[in-house]
């Protein structure tokens, strides 16, 4: 999909403005209502547009620890096992990776002992060969995407 200046525009409001109504969006861009829209229908069925709801924190739901567990698989077992973790409530990304294991998650726990139990029942799900685990310390760069927006802007524009 090809993304212009206009639509990293919008993106950039999206990401700095989320709470803005679309009239007022249109308004700071000085575009049609009805433009805005056809444009953010087109990003939303495209798949830039993933989501709108809040950005939630798991630390501040209770859940201050993070550790990133690489699973490897049993052989013929990557989709069971990809399944399975999506029944454990304090795994909040995986994904499929290459190099060493076979998936990467994103974990979230109570304190070490709940990373510990977590770690424990991944481990004995069916098709788990081994994990290792890494607990992230401090967060240095938050997610973010507003830069990558930005640089799709300037390439669009020059």
């Amino acid at each position: 999909m090809t993304v212009d200046e206009l639509d990293t525009r919008i993106l950039r409001l999206l990401l700095e403005q989320p709470r803005t109504s679309v009239r007022e969006y249109a308004r700071i861009l000085g575009v049609a209502r009805g433009t805005l829209q056809a444009r953010l229908d087109r990003l939303e069925r495209e798949g830039v547009i993933t989501g709108t709801g809040p950005t939630l924190s798991p630390a501040a739901l209770g859940h201050p620890v993070l550790a990133f567990v690489h699973i490897e698989v049993t052989q013929g077992h990557l989709d069971d096992v990809g399944d399975a973790l999506a029944g454990v409530p304090e795994i909040v990304e995986a994904f499929s990776i290459t190099g060493g294991g076979d998936l990467l998650t994103r974990v979230v726990a109570r304190d070490n002992a709940h990373l510990e139990d977590v770690i424990q029942k991944l481990i004995s799900l069916p098709g788990v060969v081994r994990t290792r685990s890494e607990v992230a310390l401090r967060e240095r760069v938050p997610h973010r995407l507003l830069p990558l927006v930005e640089s799709i802007g300037r390439a669009a524009a020059g």
